[in-house]
């Protein structure tokens, strides 16, 4: 089966060549579906948008599959900032029989694009297609490191039975108990205590995930950068960010993050150059008052796609000469930590040392972090990090 045979085209009329885009507008600077297929020959096309009308499990918001055009309208009246867009767009996928058709038609978009190192950007649906967006992977036999910015835990602590599908107040589940698992690690940015059961809390911790409340951000987003710059998959929900700057979710709080806040967070994910797959989930025109929130989701993507083509490709750590070690021992003499920080960027990686027995031919497993975290080795404590990562590789 062709891609194309999964996708139906936008209008030629608002997102074509009829539309009549100025020549510095992303609108006009992209490839995009409306009479022929995008020609997605590897190695001319770095970044596939594309979106999924199905929002049959989203919870308490129905109207979010309306959501792809209102967010292209937006995105593609942008300029395009100092770079060279290499960007096509297959326009929607459309709601199988069964939601398990949706998911389907998602997760063989995404593991074909992956495969040929292009990055999907999906927009539209419930967050229950994060799901999908996951299991890609499972055909690339890949770990995953997945990254959700969301306002609570989409987890229900009573659901133990793998078969139950999946909703987007409970896809956690399917993700957790999925077998065989190649979920190497979980976190989640920006959670609101408040929504947030203290079952789930304790299921995180059992599970050594890394799970950062909403006020861990406050006044310092760059926080987030490294918790980011981990992710192979990142998937986004609209409740996160705070309703008066995007009301257009009818889970919408008077609390999350800002709207400048949201588009760093986007920047981080495009300039990660781990990251292979994000979603944009949630959006529901029916809230959106005068385009407001579409138009945030636009910029997101724009700083999405900004970031993008601003990778530094300082991971995998090559050539050594561009990279300062940096080694402190704890208070008891009992390790020696060992970080090292990019000439580049300026960013840190923690060296996290496999068990003995490890079968593969790596000493250690690289997780990015933060300046802080070397602080804290010089002062001779254990960064927690340090202690999660090793426990989740023996």
């Amino acid at each position: 089966m062709s891609l194309v045979d999964f996708f139906m085209p936008v209008d030629d009329r608002k997102f074509g060549a009829e539309a009549g885009f100025h020549s510095s507008q992303m609108g006009s600077q992209m490839s995009v579906f409306t009479h022929h297929f995008p020609d997605l020959e590897e190695g001319t096309v770095d970044i596939v948008l594309f979106g999924v009308l199905d929002d049959r499990h989203a919870v308490n918001n129905e109207g979010c599959a309306l959501g792809p055009d209102y967010i292209r309208e937006k995105l593609y009246s942008l300029h395009a900032g100092a770079f060279k867009p290499r960007i096509a767009d297959l326009g929607n996928i459309k709601a199988g029989h069964t939601v398990a058709d949706t998911y389907i038609a998602v997760k063989t978009v995404v593991t074909t694009l992956v495969k040929n190192n292009m990055v999907p950007v999906i927009i539209g649906g419930g967050q229950d297609i994060t799901y999908a967006q996951y299991m890609a992977y499972e055909d690339l036999e890949q770990k995953v490191d997945l990254v959700v910015i969301d306002n609570k835990f989409d987890l229900d602590d009573i659901a133990d039975d793998p078969s139950i599908e999946a909703y987007s107040n409970s896809y956690l589940n399917k993700i957790f108990l999925h077998q065989p698992n190649y979920l190497f690690n979980f976190s989640n940015i920006g959670y609101q205590t408040y929504f947030v059961n203290q079952d789930s809390l304790r299921v995180m911790e059992k599970l050594l995930f890394d799970v950062n409340r909403l006020g861990d951000f406050y006044n310092k987003i760059s926080v987030a950068e490294p918790i980011i710059r981990n992710a192979s998959v990142l998937s986004f929900d609209i409740s996160a960010i705070r309703s008066s700057d995007a009301k257009a979710n009818s889970n919408a709080s008077p609390n999350g993050f800002y709207g400048e806040e949201a588009c760093q967070l986007c920047r981080y994910a495009g300039m990660s150059d781990k990251l292979s797959s994000i979603g944009f989930y949630e959006f529901n025109p029916a809230y959106d008052s005068e385009g407001q929130s579409a138009m945030l989701l636009g910029q997101m993507i724009w700083y999405f796609i900004e970031g993008f083509y601003q990778r530094k490709r300082d991971f995998p750590l090559q050539p050594k000469s561009q990279y300062l070690i940096y080694r402190a021992t704890l208070k008891d003499g009992s390790h020696e930590l060992v970080f090292v920080k990019s000439k580049k960027t300026d960013r840190w990686w923690m060296q996290v040392p496999y068990p003995t027995g490890h079968s593969g031919n790596e000493r250690f497993h690289l997780v990015p972090c933060q300046y802080d975290d070397y602080q804290n080795a010089v002062a001779g404590e254990m960064p927690d990090l340090w202690w999660r990562t090793y426990q989740k590789l023996i």
